[in-house]
């Protein structure tokens, strides 16, 4: 039998828990602290935004986290994901280098996203919560969360940045499809909303404004919840199942460990997601895995940003942070990685960072597509534009492993399709994209 191209396991191989690394940090990540009094957050605190399910698992410590039953059966829709080994990308690039990814475009919605939107909506609807409102900025999480809330009979609305309402239509369509109502952010509905049109009238918007108005309209009415598609611990738990499965397909294909892990990282829940288990196997001792975080140049949190606490949004609404920041009024450049817009890293994947268990690096928007396009050719799959960055990076590190004459393993966490921003992919190829 030829080798292996891809390596699937069955779907009675679905973890049967998430993985949660605060049980493991060699110290303790700071707490989230009130607003208000900058104490740390209690449990009621955030009761009036999430429901009790969700709260336990963002104080949570335990190591092990189950996963309900009914997530698990709907996760069967298109979990486990498979593992792919780019043979066709290696020979292209003449690499001495083994290159895996980890593809999570198989999804309903064609991201990583419904890993956290369908326990979010599972835990709510447990508790009587049927109006859910979120942000998004590419689409992923709102066609994610959309997707999510019509299984359990709730009602979504989703503000979009307008970036991306106005640049990637389909994905507002998907969300439609699926039920959500979609307005672009910032927006004349709320009073956070008209603020800042009045403040910014000529803005592109960002996360942090639209996440303002999702909390600002979820906090107005007792039976809704607010839901986050990153950032947040219980985001990178649900996140988890990818480098949990990634490690039993490394295995399958033979392989001991990566030596390098490449995953795009704006908000966190990616990056966290496949890193946050090969991070547990080298804080005890069982691998040796360099993990990089690649972000966009235009919102370079951690390589840029200052370790401090900070607002999740752009008006002060949300608890403070301890996280890599710009700062929360900071308005990227309007770059087609909508996904990765984002003023802050998640207060997980900061801590980390700045524990020196991972590093980063930033990636320009043409430098990200030009690795797209040649990862396409290659391998047959139009990767979504957050996912570039990954790519990029992982690919500059094959051509230098052929210079240097070594043969890492190389894995890249693929966090989504790409099918739904061609019109970025076409801007790219006629020359157009903003280099930013």
């Amino acid at each position: 039998m030829a080798d292996p191209t891809k390596v699937f396991l069955d779907e009675d191989d679905i973890p049967t828990h998430w993985y949660n690394i605060v049980a493991d940090f060699p110290t303790p990540p700071p707490p989230p602290l009130h607003p208000g009094t900058k104490e740390p957050l209690v449990p009621d605190d955030l009761a009036a935004l999430f429901p009790m399910g969700l709260i336990a698992q963002e104080a949570s410590t335990e190591r092990w986290i189950e996963i309900p039953e009914k997530v698990r059966e709907i996760y069967r829709l298109w979990r486990p994901s498979p593992l792919h080994r780019a043979r066709r990308l290696e020979a292209a690039l003449g690499t001495t280098a083994r290159i895996y990814y980890k593809y999570e475009g198989e999804s309903p919605v064609g991201s990583h996203k419904t890993n956290s939107a369908v326990p979010q909506a599972y835990y709510n609807a447990q508790e009587g919560r049927m109006r859910l409102t979120t942000e998004t900025g590419a689409g992923q999480w709102g066609s994610a969360l959309a997707f999510a809330t019509q299984i359990f009979g709730q009602t979504c609305e989703v503000w979009q940045v307008r970036n991306t309402y106005e640049s990637k239509p389909y994905r507002r369509i998907l969300m439609e499809t699926f039920g959500a109502t979609v307005t672009p952010s910032p927006s004349d509905k709320t009073e956070v909303g008209r603020a800042l049109r009045e403040r910014f009238p000529d803005t592109t918007g960002s996360l942090g404004m639209a996440i303002s108005e999702a909390i600002e309209e979820a906090a107005k009415d007792p039976g809704a919840s607010y839901s986050l598609g990153s950032v947040l611990n219980h985001v990178t738990l649900h996140q988890s199942i990818i480098g949990l499965e990634a490690i039993k397909q490394l295995e399958k294909f033979g392989e001991q460990a990566p030596d390098l892990l490449f995953a795009c990282a704006g908000g966190g829940s990616n990056l966290a997601g496949i890193a946050f288990p090969f991070l547990r196997e080298n804080i005890e001792g069982r691998m040796n895995v360099k993990i990089t975080a690649c972000e966009p140049a235009a919102a370079p949190s951690l390589t840029q940003g200052e370790y401090r606490y900070d607002f999740g949004d752009s008006s002060g609404m949300t608890p403070l942070l301890k996280m890599y920041t710009l700062g929360n009024e900071f308005v990227p450049d309007p770059v087609h990685a909508g996904g990765l817009r984002y003023h802050g890293m998640a207060p997980l994947v900061s801590h980390a960072y700045h524990e020196g268990l991972m590093k980063a690096i930033a990636v320009k928007q043409r430098d990200a597509f030009a690795a797209g396009v040649e990862f396409a050719r290659a391998e047959g799959i139009v990767p979504a534009s957050e996912s570039n960055h990954a790519i990029a990076g992982a690919l500059a590190a094959a051509r230098k492993a052929t210079e240097d004459g070594t043969s890492p393993v190389i894995l890249i966490g693929v966090s989504g399709s790409g099918q739904l921003d061609l019109p970025a992919y076409s801007e790219f190829l006629a020359g157009n994209m903003l280099d930013a």
